[in-house]
């Protein structure tokens, strides 16, 4: 596979962090990190820079793209330091809440903004990041941005942005929910007198195997549901109380929405 363009990522946390990795072992030509914190110097090598400052970068890089991963709340002090670039990259923002329109005029002129809402599981390579491509942005930048967040997992695009609040509280959420319920599955066992110990294992595993069985399977998560609840018998038991008067669809829409909501009042 040919190696990535000249990159340049702004700010190295750990989504940041988790793109680098997965652009690393796709093999990177020219790159650089834009990061004031102590923690990013570790990531320097010989396919990339780390600078404290957007003024250290060399005056003859010019990128390809620009990722934007700094914290939300920072944009407006940051972005304008990118505007040079404006003319000639992609900029991708994965800052949650900050609409394409929002980022460019942060940046002033007319660029060309991706924005994007990866989540967590894209440090295992296995997330997914579901974007928007602003109408500045080329067919050939598209394709770019898709390469670059491939990387770390699956990608899907909206071609209407205001569907990324529903993505955030989905997707960008979804992992919390996954742990949650991890957490409940454990604490259940304790609560039926389980060794903390064995709790914990089966709480992981139980998600951990579940989610492999699906990723493997043709199956619909229903059908996969019904595969294992005997009529009758204890599984079905307990479904029978979570879906008492639609109980746990119910909550759970109520807070996807509540989340969706939230979403569109940060989104600026």
């Amino acid at each position: 596979m040919t190696a990535f363009p000249s990159l340049l990522l702004v700010g190295a946390g750990r989504m940041g962090g988790a793109l680098l990795a997965g652009w690393r072992e796709q093999g990177l030509s020219r790159a650089f990190i834009v990061d004031p914190s102590s923690a990013a110097q570790s990531l320097a090598g010989t396919d990339v820079s780390v600078l404290e400052d957007v003024a250290l970068l060399p005056s003859d890089f010019s990128p390809e793209a620009v990722i934007l991963a700094v914290k939300p709340q920072m944009a407006a002090a940051v972005l304008p330091g990118y505007a040079r670039f404006a003319n000639t990259a992609v900029f991708i923002s994965i800052m949650a809440g900050k609409t394409v329109q929002g980022v460019a005029e942060m940046l002033g002129g007319t660029p060309a903004v991706v924005r994007a809402m990866p989540n967590t599981p894209a440090a295992m390579r296995q997330g997914i990041t579901v974007a928007f491509a602003g109408s500045g942005v080329s067919g050939r930048q598209q394709d770019l941005s898709e390469r670059l967040l491939s990387a770390v997992g699956k990608v899907a695009w909206v071609q209407q942005e205001p569907m990324l609040d529903a993505v955030t509280a989905i997707s960008g959420g979804g992992p919390a929910y996954v742990f949650l319920l991890t957490e409940l599955l454990e604490q259940a066992g304790l609560d039926q007198g389980l060794p903390s110990e064995l709790a914990k294992i089966m709480a992981r595993q139980i998600v951990i195997g579940s989610a492999a069985l699906l990723a493997a399977s043709s199956e619909t998560p229903e059908a996969l549901r019904i595969a294992v609840t005997s009529p009758g018998g204890t599984t079905a038991e307990a479904l029978k109380l979570l879906r008492a008067d639609d109980a746990l669809p119910k909550i759970f829409k109520a807070a996807i929405q509540a989340a969706t909501e939230r979403s569109r009042e940060l989104s600026v």
